[in-house]
Formats: structure tokens, C-alpha cells, sequence
């Protein structure tokens, strides 16, 4: 396979995930995360069993009943080694490059996606900080996204990143991220896209830069809306019911025509891991019950028992029910923390959602699986690319390149 790409700031991988479903081949993702570095290594390994005859062994790794040391062994050292556990900096640079060279084994790089980590960009994480993030060093992970153009002369490149990069720093930068691709001799052009005019069952809005080497003389690609909008009560149609607390990881029902459509599901999946719930305290569990009668409720507008935080002039929609009619709001790792803002809509099970439907709102399979703990995984999935959304982005690029 020649469609040799590298991911960085690679994430839990739904990037990787979607360019791997249209001929890409990830020779390796950078993560600095621990956990999320885990979780590339176990879906390579996912992949390795898939295609060896193997998933046997991967079925009783994500079921516990065998270890991920034991898991892994079963997996040849190089697929492993795919995943490069390095936070990128000038001093780790000199080594992830060696680390690609050898995985390379004098290849071409066709493309380079990634992101870099967009809390210094967002403007919710500008507005919480009082120097607004202006000396954040994470404004200028893009720089090194850049070395990599600079040394790798990839075809195209995805570059990933919330809508605050437009306005960060007064724009300054998202004009110096322009300016330096164009100077590396590429072809670029950006969209505000949402997930949701995907097929994603979210609306999710990203800036998408893509860019080509000039003499390719390709322009940005034209996609598609998507014609099929799901809702969410589809996407967790086959899903057991729940109490908060409680965990079911049997599924109730076969798959159906949104599970299959974004690829989340088949028949011959029935392995449901990570399904749940979050415990609640009494007082939570009444503003969770009104939040569902009232279709979402300003925090103000609570009973006042029930108000136990001081500050009611700021983010008065901190409890936020997912609608079982329309596609979900905007999933982002502040689930990590608390579920407060991703309610189930069943006031029966009056709780707040699974790191799988969490998983499912992003468009991960339900194959997929988080590493290390419930905490982590939550992180890694808010902070992802939703994979149906990559895929068709990586689909329109195989297209213009072939």
C-alpha cells in the first residue's frame, strides 16, 4: 500500500480511523497522551487480530479475561510501535522523526493529518482564563505541525481545529497558519464544517484547512450533505436501559439501519463494552428529571434547593438534556468531569450518557475500544474528530489524488 499517511496529535485516532477505511496507510500516530497512546496501540492491534483470524483473542482482551500485556504479546512488536508516545517538542523532534524514518523504511509520505490540541484556540477555554490563553504555549503547536509538512513534502495535508482559531489572538494566528503553508508551497483553502451535514448524529462545527502541493493544482473538495439525518433515539435503539449507577453491556436488540449506515454496528457484533452509567446524588438526579420534563431549563430558573453553586449569572446551561429527536449537541471532554451536559432523554433512567452512546454520538464503532479507565475515555472521545465525518473527508481526497 502506497497511501502512506502519518496522524499527529493523533488522539483516540478518529482521524486514523476514517482515512483507514479509504486506502490510507497510518505509518504512524503522535500522541502525547498516555491513555489515548493505549488506545491507537490497542486499535492497531484490533486491526492485526481482524486480519490474522485473531479476534477471538481481541474479543477476551476487551471482555477482561486476559490483560493488555498478555493482549499485546500476541501482537508483532512492529504494529505497536506505530503509536509514538512523544509530547512534540524541540527537544523530542530529532527522535519522533528517526522513529518515522525507521517505520518508513525509505517510503514517501503521501499526507499528514492531525490537530493540534484546541483548548489554547476554543473560546470557551479564552474566555475561563484571565490572561486569554495569550501565553499558552499550545497557540503554537502549530508550528510544529508545520515542521512535519516541511520535512515530509506530502501531497495533501487535514489540518483540524475548533472555530476559535479564527479569532485567536486577533486573528494573528490563524493568518500566520496560512501564510507559513502557502510559503511551504501548498495549495490551501479551509471550511466552518459541521459533522452533522456528515451523517454524524451531532452537530459538531470544525475548521478543516486542506491543503495540496501547488503543482498538483487541486482545490478544496466539494462534499456532499448528507441525506439521512439519525436521531439519537435510533443511535441508541439497541442499547439496554439504564439507571444511573448500573451497568448492562448486553444489547437488547439487533442492529438497524443508523447503526449500519455509519458503520457503529452489524449482526455479527455483540461485544458491548463500556455501557455504564455515572452515579447521581438526589439532588442531581431532581435537576436531571426536570431538565428532561422541561426540555433543558436555565440553571437560574432551578427551584432554589436545588441551587448549590453561587455563580448564576455564567453558564446557566451547565445541565443539558441529549434529545432523543434531533442529533446531538456538541460533545467536548468537559464529559470527563462531570455528565451534567450530555443527559439521557429517558426520565426512567434519569442519568447521564455511557462512554459507548458517548462514543456512538462521535460516530466510533462499537468495536472500538478506550483505554485505561472510564475518565480517560470520556477525555479521548470529547476530544475527537467524529470518524464518519474523516471517512468521507478521506474520501474525497483518495478521489482527487487517484
Amino acid at each position: 500500500m502506497k497511501n502512506k499517511i502519518i496522524d499527529l496529535f493523533a488522539g483516540a485516532g478518529g482521524l486514523s480511523e476514517g482515512f483507514r477505511r479509504n486506502n490510507f496507510d497510518i505509518v504512524a500516530h503522535v500522541e502525547m497522551d498516555k491513555d489515548a497512546s493505549y488506545t491507537l496501540k490497542t486499535r492497531e492491534a484490533y486491526y492485526y487480530c481482524k486480519n490474522n483470524d485473531m479476534m477471538n483473542i481481541y474479543i477476551d482482551y476487551i471482555n477482561k479475561k486476559i490483560s493488555r500485556e498478555e493482549f499485546y504479546s500476541y501482537i508483532p512488536i512492529d504494529i505497536l510501535n506505530k503509536v509514538i508516545n512523544e509530547e512534540i517538542s524541540d527537544t523530542t523532534l530529532p527522535k519522533i522523526f528517526n522513529d518515522i524514518d525507521n517505520l518508513l523504511d525509505g517510503e514517501n509520505i503521501l499526507g499528514i493529518i492531525g490537530g493540534p490540541p484546541c483548548q489554547a484556540y476554543s473560546i470557551a477555554g479564552r474566555s475561563r482564563m484571565k490572561d486569554k490563553m495569550k501565553n499558552d504555549p499550545r497557540n503554537y503547536l502549530y508550528l510544529y505541525y508545520l515542521e512535519f509538512i516541511k520535512k515530509y513534502q506530502p501531497s495533501f495535508f487535514v489540518f483540524e481545529n475548533v472555530q476559535g482559531i479564527l479569532s485567536a489572538k486577533n486573528g494573528t494566528i490563524f493568518e500566520d497558519i496560512k501564510k507559513r503553508m502557502t510559503e511551504l508551497e501548498y495549495s490551501i483553502d479551509y471550511k466552518l464544517l459541521d459533522s452533522n451535514d456528515f451523517g454524524v448524529v451531532q452537530h459538531r462545527k470544525r475548521i478543516i484547512i486542506i491543503g495540496y502541493k501547488q503543482e498538483l493544482n487541486l482545490n478544496y473538495p466539494q462534499f456532499e450533505k448528507f441525506n439521512n439525518h439519525y436521531n439519537i433515539k435510533e443511535l441508541f435503539d439497541d442499547l439496554p436501559k439504564l439507571k444511573a449507577g448500573e451497568t448492562n453491556n448486553h444489547y437488547k436488540s439487533a442492529t438497524n439501519e443508523c447503526l449500519n449506515k455509519l458503520k457503529i454496528r452489524d449482526n455479527n457484533w455483540d461485544s458491548l463494552t463500556y455501557n455504564q452509567s455515572r452515579n447521581l446524588n438526589d439532588n442531581d438526579k431532581e435537576i436531571y428529571k426536570i431538565c428532561i420534563k422541561n426540555k433543558n431549563i436555565k440553571y437560574d430558573k432551578l427551584p432554589n434547593n436545588l441551587i448549590k453553586h453561587n455563580n448564576k449569572e455564567a453558564f446557566l446551561d451547565r445541565f443539558k438534556v441529549v434529545e432523543y429527536d434531533k442529533p446531538s449537541h456538541t460533545m467536548v471532554a468537559h464529559i470527563s468531569k462531570d455528565g451534567h451536559h450530555y443527559i439521557h432523554p429517558d426520565i426512567k433512567q434519569c442519568r447521564s450518557l455511557t462512554v459507548r452512546e458517548a462514543a456512538r454520538i462521535q460516530s466510533f464503532p462499537d468495536n472500538y475500544y478506550f483505554e485505561s479507565s472510564r475518565t480517560s475515555a470520556y477525555k479521548q472521545i470529547g476530544n475527537a474528530v467524529p470518524v464518519f465525518m474523516a471517512e468521507q473527508i478521506a474520501k474525497k481526497i483518495e478521489e482527487s489524488l487517484s
